[in-house]
C-alpha cells in the first residue's frame, strides 16, 4: 500500500469515526424535547411537512420518504418554492419539521411566518441554541456541538449525519408507538426486493390444491398427480381435514404392488404445512431447509387444505 492510498485511509476512517462520535453524543444529549416531538407528531390530524434548504433540504427529503413510508403521510416542501405558491401545501393540522444547521436561513422565513400566523406546531432541528428557528419552534431539539468531519469544519457532514438520525428516531418512535406492523410495511413497498421479502404465503399460493381421499385407488391418485402438475398430491381423511401428502419418494418406496393399494396406504402422515398469513420468505427456507418443492396450505385454525405453494413461485416473485 503506497503512503497516498494510506492517508486516503486514514481521512475515510477518520471521516466515520468522527461522525460516528457525534452520533453517541447524540444519543446522549436526547432529551424530554424529543418525547414532546414525537407528542406533536402523534398528536397531527394532517401531514407531517419537512422543509431544509441546502444539504438540510437533501436530508429533510429523506426524512419525509420515511415518515411516509412508515405510515406517516408526510412530504417535503422546498423553502424557496414556499414562497412562490407551495405555502398552500401546508395547512392547519399539519405539523412542521423544519431543519437548519444555523437556525437563520433566511429562505425559511416565510415557512416560519406561515406556522405563527395559522397555528402549526413546529419541530425544529438545529445546531444554535437561541436561533430565530429555536425560538419560534414549538418544540426545538438542539444538535450537540461536535465538529464537522472536514478539518476546516466548514462542510455540513457530522450535523447532516445527526439531523438524519433524528429524523430517523422520531419516525421509528411513532412507528412504534402506532405498532406499525410487516404488512403495513408492505402495502408501502410493494415493489422491488423488499416487497417481495414481505409478501405473504397467501399472495402466492394456488388456492385449488391437488387433493384425493385416503380410499382412492393408487391408479387414480396417480392420474391426479399428472394432470395437477405439482408433483405432489395432498390425502385427506373422512372430515377433508389433511391427513397426508404423496410425493415422489413415496411413489418409489412403495413402487412394487403400488396399484395394488389405495392413497392413505402409500402417504407420509402428517406433512408439514404453513399458514396463508406466514411470509412467503419463512415458507421458502421451509422448502429449503426440508428440501421439497412444495407446501400445502393449511387454514389457521384447522388441517383444512387451502392451497399449494410451489416453490417456482416464490422464486418468481423474487423471494430468496
Amino acid at each position: 500500500m503506497t503512503s497516498s492510498s494510506t492517508d486516503l485511509l486514514a481521512t475515510g476512517r477518520r471521516v466515520i469515526r468522527r461522525e460516528a462520535g457525534a452520533l453517541d453524543t447524540l444519543a446522549d444529549v436526547l432529551d424530554d424535547s424529543f418525547a414532546k416531538a414525537v407528542g406533536l407528531l402523534m398528536a397531527a390530524k394532517g401531514r407531517v411537512i419537512v422543509s431544509g434548504m441546502g444539504k438540510s433540504g437533501h436530508i429533510a427529503r429523506k426524512i419525509a420518504a420515511t415518515f411516509a413510508s412508515t405510515g406517516t403521510p408526510a412530504h417535503f416542501v422546498h423553502p424557496a418554492e414556499a414562497s412562490h405558491g407551495d405555502l398552500g401545501m401546508v395547512a392547519a393540522g399539519d405539523v412542521l419539521i423544519v431543519l437548519s444547521n444555523s437556525g437563520e436561513t433566511p429562505e425559511l422565513a416565510d415557512i416560519l411566518a406561515h406556522a405563527k400566523r395559522f397555528g402549526i406546531p413546529m419541530i425544529g432541528i438545529t445546531s444554535r441554541d437561541g436561533s430565530t428557528l429555536m425560538r419560534q419552534a414549538t418544540v426545538g431539539l438542539l444538535l450537540p456541538e461536535v465538529p464537522e468531519a472536514c478539518e476546516k469544519g466548514i462542510v455540513p457532514t457530522t450535523s447532516t449525519t445527526m439531523t438524519l438520525a433524528l429524523g430517523d428516531a422520531l419516525a421509528i418512535a411513532l412507528m412504534e408507538h402506532r405498532a406499525f406492523t410487516p404488512e403495513h410495511f408492505r402495502m408501502f413497498h410493494p415493489g422491488g426486493k423488499l416487497g417481495a421479502r414481505l409478501l405473504k404465503v397467501s399472495d402466492l399460493m394456488h388456492a385449488d390444491p391437488p387433493l384425493v381421499a385416503a380410499d382412492l385407488p393408487m391408479g387414480e391418485t396417480l392420474l391426479e398427480i399428472t394432470k395437477r402438475g405439482y408433483g405432489v398430491v395432498g390425502v385427506t381423511d373422512a372430515q377433508g381435514d389433511l391427513a397426508g401428502i404423496i410425493t415422489d419418494g413415496d411413489l418409489r418406496r412403495h413402487l412394487d404392488g403400488l396399484m395394488l393399494h389405495v392413497a392413505g396406504e402409500v402417504m407420509t402422515p402428517n406433512p408439514r404445512t404453513i399458514g396463508p398469513e406466514a411470509l412467503a420468505g419463512e415458507a421458502l427456507a421451509l422448502m429449503n431447509d426440508r428440501k421439497i418443492t412444495c407446501l400445502l396450505v393449511t387454514a389457521a385454525d384447522s388441517r383444512s387444505p387451502i392451497g399449494i405453494l410451489h416453490v417456482h413461485d416464490c422464486l418468481r416473485a423474487g423471494v430468496a
